[in-house]
C-alpha cells in the first residue's frame, strides 16, 4: 500500500487553521477549527456533491489528493478519530482507484448511490456509518465530524484561504471548474467558462436545488461559493425561486390534495424525524389548528425534493416548511423529538431519487454535465469581500481605507471570543472600507 506522503505536523494546527481562515467550503461557512476541536471516532470526507450539474469535489479529487487527504487525517488527528472515511459516488471509479492507494490504514472509501441528497450530512452519516443523527442534532452526536472536500484540501495546503473552487455551469460556453481569487463578481466568473448562452442570464449560487438567485451578476464570490448555474430568465426553476411567499401561501391553501407525496420523499422523515411536509402544508389554510401541523418544519434540511421532485401539484412544500421553521425559530420554540429508526431500514433505499431523474424534472437536459478544473490564473481588476462569509459574527477589518496589502494580509477578524472566521486579501491592492465589506483595487 502507498500512502500518501504528505504529513501535516499537528502540533498548533488548530490555531494555524483559525488564522488561515478555513471554513466549511460548501455550506454555512463554519469555521472549521471550531468544529475540529471536538472529538468524534469518525471523520467522514463529503465527496458526494449531489447537486445537478456541479463538478468541483470530483475535480479536486482527481488533481489534489495528497493535499485533500492530508487535510482529512490531520482532521482525524485533531479530533481523535479512530477511522476517516471517503464518501464518494461509486460511478467515479478513475477517482476512487486514485485515492485508494493513498488511503491510510485507518481509513476506508465508501462508495456512494449517485442519488439526490446524497451529500447531505445526515444522509452521508447514516450510509457511512449506520448511525442516525437525531432530528436538530450535528453529526457530533453519533461521534462523527463531515469535512467538505475543499475544506480538506484548505487544511492540507497550510496558507490562508484567498482563492475559492467552484463549478460554472448551465447555459455556458464551456462548463467548467475554475480556480479563482475570492471576491471576484458572478460575472467574471461566467465570463471565464465562456460567457452565458442566454440573453439576461440569471445565476443560481450553491446549485438548483438548495442555492439562491443571485440578485445580479455583480454579487461577489465568497469562501462558500461552490457552484454557479447559469440559466435563462424564463427557466422554470428561475421562476420558482422568483415566486413571492404570499402567492406560494395563496395557491398553496387552495390547491394542496395532502396527497402525503411530498413526507413520502423527505430524506430526513425516511431517517425517521418527525418532518411531514403535508403537515406543514395544513397551517395555510387551517390556522387555528397550525401548531400541531408545523412542529415537524423544524426539521427541515430545505433539500427542496418536496417541492421539485415529489408535489404533482407543483406546490411549494419546501417554503412552507422553510417559513414555519425560521417563524418558530423567531418565537424561540423548540421541541425535542427523537428519531424512529426502522424507517431508515424500510424505506430509504427504495426512494433515494437518482441525479439523471433530477435533472430531466428540472429541466437542466439540454446542458452539458461536466466541469474540468481549469487554473486560469485570473487576475481581477478589484474584490469584493464581505465581512459576513461565514456561519457566525461578522469579522471586523484591521485595515482603513487607503491601506496597501498583499495576498495573504489579514483585513478582518471576528470580533474577541465570537465564533467567526478572519478574512484575508486575495489580490495586492488598495483597500475600501465599509461596515459591511472590504473593496480592494488592483495596484497598478
Amino acid at each position: 500500500m502507498v500512502m500518501t506522503t504528505l504529513r501535516l505536523d499537528t502540533a498548533g494546527l488548530l490555531d494555524r487553521i483559525a488564522a488561515n481562515g478555513v471554513v466549511g467550503a460548501g455550506g454555512a461557512g463554519f469555521p472549521t477549527h471550531v468544529k475540529l476541536a471536538g472529538k468524534v471516532d469518525t471523520v467522514v470526507l463529503n465527496a458526494a456533491e449531489c447537486e445537478p450539474l456541479l463538478h468541483k469535489d470530483k475535480e479536486l479529487l482527481r488533481h489534489y489528493p495528497d493535499q485533500i487527504l492530508a487535510g482529512l487525517i490531520a482532521a482525524g488527528e485533531l479530533t481523535g478519530a479512530r477511522e476517516v472515511v471517503v464518501g464518494i459516488k461509486a460511478k467515479y471509479t478513475d477517482v476512487i482507484e486514485r485515492l485508494r492507494p493513498l488511503m491510510p490504514p485507518h481509513g476506508r472509501i465508501v462508495p456512494l448511490h449517485d442519488a439526490y441528497p446524497a451529500g447531505d450530512e445526515f444522509i452521508l452519516v447514516y450510509d457511512v456509518t449506520g448511525r442516525i443523527i437525531p432530528p436538530g442534532g450535528i453529526p457530533l452526536a453519533v461521534g462523527c465530524a463531515a469535512l467538505n472536500v475543499e475544506t480538506a484540501y484548505n487544511i492540507g495546503m497550510e496558507k490562508p484561504v484567498t482563492e475559492k473552487f467552484l463549478t460554472v455551469a448551465g447555459a455556458v460556453q464551456r462548463p467548467v471548474t475554475l480556480r479563482v481569487p475570492v471576491g471576484i463578481r458572478l460575472g467574471e466568473a461566467v465570463d471565464l467558462a465562456g460567457g452565458a448562452t442566454v440573453d439576461d442570464p440569471r445565476v443560481l449560487i450553491g446549485g438548483v436545488m438548495m442555492g439562491h438567485l443571485a440578485a445580479s451578476l455583480d454579487e461577489p464570490v465568497t469562501k462558500t461559493c461552490g457552484g454557479l448555474i447559469v440559466l435563462g430568465p424564463d427557466h422554470v426553476l428561475v421562476r420558482r425561486h422568483e415566486s413571492p411567499w404570499k402567492e406560494i401561501a395563496r395557491i398553496g391553501a387552495g390547491a394542496c390534495d395532502q396527497c402525503t407525496f411530498c413526507t413520502e420523499f423527505c430524506p430526513r422523515y425516511l431517517l425517521g424525524h418527525p418532518i411531514e411536509p403535508h403537515k406543514a402544508m395544513r397551517s395555510l389554510g387551517f390556522v387555528e389548528d397550525r401548531e400541531p401541523t408545523v412542529i415537524g418544519s423544524q426539521f427541515c434540511c430545505e433539500c427542496n425534493l418536496c417541492t421539485m421532485i415529489a408535489c404533482p401539484e407543483d406546490l411549494d412544500p419546501k417554503n412552507v416548511c422553510t417559513h414555519n421553521k425560521r417563524r418558530l425559530a423567531a418565537e424561540g420554540r423548540k421541541w425535542k423529538i427523537d428519531a424512529n429508526p426502522d424507517r431508515a431500514r424500510l424505506h430509504l433505499d427504495d426512494r433515494r431519487v437518482p441525479i439523471s431523474r433530477l435533472i430531466r424534472k428540472l429541466g437542466l437536459s439540454a446542458f452539458t454535465n461536466e466541469g474540468p478544473l481549469e487554473e486560469p490564473g485570473y487576475r481581477p481588476a478589484r474584490v469584493v469581500l464581505p465581512l459576513r462569509q461565514h456561519a457566525g459574527a461578522p469579522a471586523e477589518p484591521v485595515v482603513s481605507s487607503g491601506a496597501r496589502v498583499r495576498v495573504g494580509d489579514v483585513v478582518a477578524r471576528p470580533p474577541k471570543d465570537a465564533l467567526g472566521a478572519v478574512i484575508h486579501a486575495s489580490i495586492d491592492g488598495v483597500c475600501e472600507v465599509s461596515k459591511d465589506q472590504v473593496i480592494i483595487a488592483a495596484a497598478g
